[in-house]
């Protein structure tokens, strides 16, 4: 009998710590075509994905060092750092 195939799971880079993890620990934010920057829980929206760790401490760096502004080529605004927070504390 042959075993049961197991399901590759996805691995994504955070942006920050340059960690590879399984997507389930990490948060996608992306940039839309029309250059709106937002925090995407499906992670299946369309646009330019960055990929961050579920800990408040690694946001702090990335809004700190502007992280995600160069991975986005955008300028992202402090609300989303917010919402970040606010998932990460939800999860704990």
């Amino acid at each position: 009998m042959a075993q049961p195939k197991q399901r590759k799971i996805p691995l994504r880079k955070c942006v920050v710590t340059q960690e590879m993890k399984p997507k389930k620990q990490l948060i996608r934010v992306v940039r839309n075509k029309d250059g709106e920057v937002f925090v995407d829980q499906t992670g299946k929206k369309n646009g330019r994905g960055a990929y961050i760790s579920k800990s408040l401490d690694v946001i702090d760096q990335a809004e700190k060092q502007q992280v995600l502004n160069r991975h986005l080529n955008a300028k992202v605004n402090g609300e989303i750092y917010e919402e970040l927070r606010a998932i990460v504390e939800v999860e704990d």
